[in-house]
């Protein structure tokens, strides 16, 4: 069974680059296959790993309900649909793509969002790490979305008010007793904290798993539109993010 990391918290704080170098550390590990899950509606962790899938979740539902389909005969609608999200996956050397995008016209998203879950479900055991990008907020978390959780990080930036917040998501989860093996907190842009934030980090009721800094490197991809799976080992942001795919996995194989 893979391992599932689903990273989470407020819009902004640096969620999507956090993924990335997560995938990026666990593609140069070798610990593929990987399935890197953008479950943003506003999608960006395609272009931060730099595949571009066809299709998103999003469209393929739009299609599938709202135009006249031409099933194979012998096959159910069930099946002409998850034929259809398969055929969404984008499959490249190490890591596969699937993003749940936006629809295109007006509608509730709540069977989109149980349609990836069940999708998740089937492809969780095809790949050594599931690494999910979830939108800003608690939605995915409080629908289950991902299913299974087994390490959860919630991004801050390097401010009280965004420490503060992923205070107040780690109360929302432990009201929901949503099946999480681990949680960790990341703060992002960040080297070394104020006395006074460091305070306030120190009150969540989860471990800082560690910093993700400034670097001139990740800015300078992110004008190129390069993708930051191809960053150079001697980025800083490269180094902490190693070193927090270290940790989670020497926790891992303290629960193992």
């Amino acid at each position: 069974m893979g391992t599932v990391i689903a990273v989470c918290g407020k819009g902004g704080t640096g969620k999507t680059t956090l993924s990335s170098l997560l995938i990026r550390g666990l593609s140069k590990a070798g610990d593929v296959p990987i399935l890197a899950v953008d479950a943003d509606p506003n999608a960006n962790l395609g272009p931060a790993i730099g595949i571009t899938p066809e299709q998103t979740v999003g469209q393929v539902l739009e299609e599938f309900h709202g135009k006249k389909l031409t099933i194979p005969q012998g096959m159910t609608k069930a099946a002409f649909l998850e034929l259809r999200l398969n055929q969404a996956l984008a499959e490249t050397k190490g890591i596969d793509f699937l993003a749940m995008g936006r629809p295109e016209g007006p509608g509730c998203y709540c069977s989109a969002n149980s349609i990836l879950r069940d999708v998740l479900d089937r492809l969780v055991g095809n790949y050594k790490f599931v690494v999910i990008d979830n939108e800003a907020g608690m939605e995915h978390l409080s629908r289950r979305t991902a299913g299974r959780i087994d390490d959860l990080i919630m991004v801050s930036d390097s401010s009280m008010k965004g420490v503060r917040t992923i205070k107040g998501l780690f109360e929302l989860v432990a009201e929901l007793q949503l099946p999480i093996v681990r949680k960790y907190a990341v703060i992002s842009r960040a080297e070394k904290l104020d006395s006074r934030l460091d305070e306030a980090v120190k009150e969540l009721p989860v471990p800082l798993l560690g910093m993700i800094p400034d670097d001139e490197k990740v800015v300078d991809f992110d004008l190129d539109m390069k993708p930051f799976t191809e960053l150079p080992d001697d980025s800083k942001a490269v180094a902490a993010a190693d070193a927090i795919l270290a940790q989670m996995k020497e926790d891992a194989e303290k629960h193992a």
